[in-house]
């Protein structure tokens, strides 16, 4: 597992909350419980994340998200903004739409509020989805294609890359 943490904001404080874009790359299997990223649930971003592999995350989230893989929302995760991805599994809350190319999961204490598109859902008894649902083979057309953020210097925005 790798802990990451973005001390330092846009405006060149340091603090506990990063803005700006952020990049992980890396493959795993979701089988092999192997993260490529993790933010914590003391951690604060507002931005831009992609990432290759699967990620976790477990703080409070405010913007887009990208992906082609797998990404695990814990039960700690406060997610405000565009998911996009391969596969979406909630533990957390998460409020703004989401595509997910393979398959959304909303666990039992998982909470999602906004429209989703994707082949696959699987809502455990005790999770709560509020919102619209499409589903079928053409979400995977819908889900927009995942490119690397690039650094944005003109707006102070900074890249992470693992």
């Amino acid at each position: 597992m790798l802990p990451i943490e973005l001390l330092q904001s846009s405006e060149g404080e340091d603090d506990n909350r990063g803005k700006g874009e952020f990049s992980m790359n890396g493959k795993t299997d979701i089988k092999t419980g192997e993260l490529v990223a993790f933010l914590g649930k003391n951690t604060s971003f507002e931005g831009k994340i992609s990432f290759e592999g699967m990620a976790r995350l477990d703080g409070k989230f405010d913007g887009e998200i990208f992906s082609g893989d797998i990404l695990i929302l814990g039960e700690n995760a406060v997610i405000n903004g565009e998911i996009n991805v391969d596969t979406l599994v909630v533990d957390g809350k998460v409020r703004g739409n989401v595509s997910a190319t393979n398959k959304i999961e909303i666990h039992s204490i998982g909470r999602l509020y906004g429209d989703i598109a994707t082949p696959s859902l699987v809502i455990e008894e005790g999770g709560l989805f509020d919102g619209s649902c499409k589903m079928d083979k053409g979400a995977e057309s819908a889900a927009k294609k995942v490119t690397r953020i690039r650094e944005n210097e003109a707006e102070g925005e900074k890249v992470v890359d693992l």
